[in-house]
């Protein structure tokens, strides 16, 4: 686990702390002024990843509730959220457009593997930064590749790797079906789990499933998957083939131990759909705290996490593990604009951003920080197992990072 020397917390109401550059010269970049930062990202609010809206939602939240407050070094942050329809197209004309009409200054949290793919490379021939991409995809950690990219959520390949290492710990014979989506999603969920299993992958792994993001259904898939044999299921879906997986599952009276991407790990957005009772016993990785879990009811960040969806998303689900994560990927946004002071260019937001050193948020969980440097972009690398009780996410073990187990 990376360990900081000194910890920063970062209150959810107010960034409690100075985050401005050493050198005092202002230089602004496009997109910036005295009063505003302008800001752009791709955002699915239609098509086969609209259940992940609340991500969009929750940014542009917590920027209004900033700015409310008076913004950040005295600017209004203005977050230009442009739908794409979860379509890699689409995501390079709305890119395209907020970089060349609208003029941003960054990128900022984009969402999606497909999408951010689809847009890297003109991103970084631009010189733009890709900031806190939302996917674990392992490419979006390649400095001398794509410098302007840097990646938010923890890679696929090392979740599937911690995955691996559970089982080879605690059933060593299991067989493994894997149900994973046709892109680097999936590609990067088998490639961890080969790679943890070892010499072993061959023999564990009885049956690989794929579908495609656009399939009506995936009946046939979980049907070939139990005909194998399996026992035991790594889902590397998004939501709603997650959901679909775990009711199909059910209704086929199969019982494997069934292992739930971080893809697709939301209660409401999952679990729910596929009914309380067919997600009995789910097992998940996660970095944050869960909301309805009571280990965390007087936890001063969830109480502010709490208090600023009742405030400023009325209506939201604030167990939705997605808004945790737009709520907790804008505040590290912000700490990252806070920093640069009044030297806003393209330059200087991506040296902040690949610099953070032992930034605590208040919803990750105890022991997980944040830290990037210039040769390692990583912004957070360590996970924590949890069971589903029929209610809430339970924790169990310790917090965990790719490398050998400690415990």
């Amino acid at each position: 686990m990376r360990r900081a020397c000194s910890l920063f917390a970062v209150s959810t109401l107010v960034l409690g702390w100075s985050l401005g550059t050493t050198d005092a010269k202002p230089a602004y970049g496009p997109g910036v002024t005295d009063r505003e930062i302008k800001l752009g990202a791709n955002a699915p609010y239609s098509g086969p990843a609209s259940v992940y809206a609340s991500f969009p939602r929750m940014m542009l939240a917590y920027f209004a509730m900033l700015n409310e407050k008076g913004g950040i070094n005295g600017r209004q942050i203005n977050l230009l959220t442009r739908d794409d329809a979860y379509s890699p197209p689409k995501t390079v004309e709305v890119t395209r457009s907020l970089v060349e009409n609208d003029n941003v200054a960054a990128i900022m949290a984009p969402f999606g593997t497909p999408t951010n793919a689809a847009i890297q490379k003109y991103l970084n021939a631009s010189g733009v930064p890709q900031l806190l991409v939302q996917s674990g995809g392992t490419r979006w950690n390649d400095p001398k590749q794509y410098p302007w990219t840097t990646p938010y959520s923890p890679t696929y390949v090392n979740e599937s790797r911690i995955i691996a290492r559970y089982l080879l710990q605690n059933k060593a014979d299991a067989k493994i079906g894997v149900l994973l989506q046709a892109d680097d999603i999936g590609k990067d969920f088998l490639a961890g789990l080969k790679d943890g299993l070892g010499a072993k992958s061959d023999s564990m792994i009885v049956k690989e499933a794929s579908y495609q993001a656009t399939e009506p259904t995936i009946d046939s898939q979980i049907v070939n998957l139990k005909a194998s044999g399996a026992d035991t299921v790594l889902i590397a879906a998004q939501n709603k083939f997650a959901s679909m997986a775990i009711r199909k599952i059910h209704e086929l009276g199969w019982k494997p131990l069934i292992f739930l991407g971080s893809t697709a790990n939301s209660i409401s957005g999952v679990l729910v759909p596929a009914g309380l009772e067919a997600s009995m016993g789910v097992l998940t990785t996660t970095s944050y705290k869960t909301p309805n879990d009571p280990t965390w009811a007087s936890d001063k960040g969830m109480v502010d996490y709490l208090a600023f969806v009742a405030k400023y998303l009325p209506g939201q689900d604030p167990n939705d593990v997605i808004a945790v994560t737009g709520y907790t990927t804008a505040q590290l946004g912000a700490i990252i604009l806070e920093r640069c002071g009044d030297r806003l260019t393209r330059e200087n937001i991506l040296k902040q951003a690949t610099n953070l050193k032992g930034i605590a948020l208040p919803m990750l969980l105890p022991g997980i920080t944040i830290q990037t440097t210039p040769e390692d972009y990583a912004a957070i690398t360590e996970r924590q197992f949890a069971r589903f009780d029929g209610k809430t996410w339970v924790l169990f073990g310790n917090v965990l990072g790719a490398g050998p187990a400690k415990d």
